[in-house]
């Protein structure tokens, strides 16, 4: 019985063997086993989602497991229980918790606080961890390697940003550069340990708040959408500000075969024009269909059923724009 909560949580081998299998799965289409029949897992999202509560509903399912689904209203958490008692009680009853909250990751500490259930963070207000295991799922499924991408993140530094620069710059030769708008950049210690972690591992990380003299040669575009799922901007002409971020063509100029990766739900005509996500270097579809692909590796490994190690070798795929299942 594992927990995921951040990206921090795992070692090297384990974020690679859960890469590894993700893709692998995606290549499948459909798991040939039911690793966890018998287990029941506990789906609880206190904010909306389309992609990652179907992605770990389908996926328990297609893995053997039962599910039970809470919404914001369902918990006794609401009256008063303390995290902790909700964490006890509920390990009593379930195998894994995949839960979304509005806080931070102290919530999912305390439910975690019990050796009975696993706890799956599928987003808190600072990091999306899972969201960071499809990304990286989606790179190995087209690229066949993570190892030496050079990715370009435009948007805001929030939970998404903040679970791909601590997967990223594990990997040696990555060149990950985020540029997001003045004031809304990464946390200052996401920021620290991704820039740590790149130093440890020699890839390259860096972080400016403008879009001149944009990198050459990227293999990936990765945009967010402009308004956090839960979150409010408290500055009335934020759109001002985030307005130079939009990604367009203009930046396939320098950059011709380069990807277009985005973690839904897109705003056409916000954070990326229509012909951008539509278009034929566009991923976003597949890369929404893997985080099914990337849970059911989650839950393998919270499970116990897919042990860390050596990843499996995974074949890359040229498929683009696909329409996705998700």
């Amino acid at each position: 019985m594992r927990h995921l909560i951040s990206i921090n949580d795992l070692t090297d081998d384990d974020l690679r063997a859960l890469v590894a299998r993700g893709a692998e799965l995606s290549a499948a289409g459909r798991p040939v086993d039911r690793p966890l029949d018998g287990d029941v897992v506990g789906v609880y999202f206190s904010k909306t989602s389309t992609r990652t509560r179907t992605a770990f509903s389908a996926g328990a399912l297609r893995l053997g497991a039962q599910i039970v689904t809470y919404g914001p209203g369902d918990l006794q958490l609401n009256t008063g229980e303390t995290s902790e008692d909700t964490g006890r009680v509920m390990s009593r009853m379930l195998d894994v918790l995949v839960a979304r909250t509005a806080g931070d990751e102290a919530e999912m500490r305390a439910w975690a606080a019990q050796d009975r259930m696993a706890v799956v963070n599928a987003m808190s207000a600072t990091e999306h961890p899972t969201q960071a295991l499809t990304d990286l799922t989606t790179l190995l499924r087209r690229f066949g390697r993570i190892e030496g991408l050079r990715i370009l993140y435009v948007g805001e530094g929030n939970n998404t940003a903040s679970a791909l620069a601590l997967a990223l710059t594990r990997f040696p030769g990555v060149h990950l550069e985020l540029r997001t708008p003045d004031g809304y950049g990464l946390q200052d210690a996401y920021r620290e340990r991704a820039a740590e972690q790149a130093r440890r591992h020699g890839a390259t990380f860096r972080e400016a708040h403008h879009m001149a003299e944009l990198p050459e040669g990227l293999d990936v575009v990765y945009t967010t959408r402009w308004q956090t799922t839960g979150t409010a901007k408290a500055d009335p002409d934020w759109r001002d500000v985030f307005a130079p971020f939009q990604v367009t063509r203009r930046i396939w100029e320098d950059s011709p075969t380069a990807a277009f990766m985005h973690d839904l739900p897109a705003h056409r005509g916000d954070e990326v024009t229509a012909e951008v996500l539509d278009g034929p270097a566009s991923i976003a579809f597949d890369q929404a269909e893997n985080k099914m692909h990337s849970a059911m590796a989650v839950l393998e490994w919270c499970r116990g059923a897919l042990p860390g190690g050596t990843p499996r070798t995974v074949l890359a795929t040229t498929t683009t724009g696909a329409e996705s299942h998700a």
